[in-house]
């Protein structure tokens, strides 16, 4: 599994560790993934998801999963929150 957040795309960044030499090594910085439980209510359904709390606060505020999902951008979804967001779009078009 990636360490990438399904929702926002957030991945590993990679730079050095410095020593008090100034001696460079390379590591690794490791998005904080929390495996959370939300609830698309166009669709009816709980999903689980692996997101950062940033995304999750993002959710929060835009008013639940749903919403979060019509105005996020398409290259940074994972293919499974992109396969939500179009089912989610088609339940919504034929609801009106």
């Amino acid at each position: 599994m990636s360490r990438r957040c399904e929702l926002t795309g957030k991945a590993v960044l990679v730079g050095n560790n410095v020593s008090h030499a100034n001696n460079k090594t390379k590591r690794r910085f490791l998005p904080n993934l929390q495996q959370v439980t939300l609830l698309s209510e166009a669709l009816g359904k709980t999903v689980h998801l692996r997101i950062t709390p940033h995304a999750l606060r993002s959710v929060e505020a835009r008013g639940g999963l749903d919403a979060f999902l019509a105005k996020a951008r398409d290259v940074d979804l994972s293919d499974r929150a992109l396969r939500m967001k179009r089912s989610i779009n088609r339940k919504m078009a034929a609801a009106s």
